[in-house]
């Protein structure tokens, strides 16, 4: 059953009632207590511009646990060379915005739409979003960002545009021993190469729930 969310009530039905495919509910608002009800709750906004805000739970969740990261000979040399500057929360808005124009492998447009791209800014100014931001000569390079619930980071998007930026924006947010557990909510090849597996969504809201 797919739930109609209420303008005024913030609440989240049971995310174990959602579809098969995560879907759990649609409709609300992206205002920072409800995004922050959603996180704290393992739900999270995934829709475009040509529909109502989509908010999933998935059954299973794909996740990075911080000590099995894989880094390979070549990105360990790359760690090493010192070639990439790694800053925090220092360019944001840059970072969210390129993550939206950044080409994607069999998928046409993008899902940080606008709205969205202002209801993050709006939770980074809060201190509840952040980014990590890679540089080269003095330009960005590559990045990623998220929401922060506790001991887990919530990734949101990354983006290179050098080789290696944005994993080595991943290896420095693995190593800050600032998480216990990094949710890169579904499941893509790249990073199943670096580590990340499938856990059931009850081992992944326990823990949310120590946050």
């Amino acid at each position: 059953m797919i739930f109609q969310l209420d303008k005024h009530d913030i609440r989240f039905p049971d995310p174990a009632l959602a579809e098969p495919d995560g879907l759990l509910a649609i409709g609300g608002d992206l205002r920072p207590e409800r995004l922050m009800e959603a996180y704290g709750q393992g739900i999270f906004p995934w829709y475009s511009d040509e529909t109502p805000i989509l908010w999933y739970s998935p059954h299973e969740r794909f996740v990075l646990f911080p000590e099995e990261l894989n880094i390979s000979k070549s990105l360990r040399q790359v760690l090493r060379s010192g070639r990439f500057g790694v800053t925090y929360d220092q360019a944001f808005a840059d970072v969210i915005a390129t993550c939206a124009v950044q080409p994607r492998r069999g998928q046409q447009g993008t899902w940080i739409t606008a709205d969205m791209q202002e209801a993050y800014i709006g939770l980074h100014n809060l201190g509840k979003a952040h980014s990590v931001e890679t540089w080269y000569d003095g330009q960005l390079a590559g990045g990623l960002y998220g929401v922060s619930v506790g001991q887990v980071f919530c990734g949101e998007s990354m983006f290179s545009r050098k080789a290696n930026a944005s994993k080595v924006a991943l290896a420095s947010l693995c190593q800050s021993n600032a998480y216990a557990l990094i949710d890169c909510q579904v499941y893509t090849a790249h990073l199943a190469s670096l580590g990340a597996r499938m856990i059931p969504r009850e081992v992944y809201r326990r823990y949310i729930a120590r946050s």
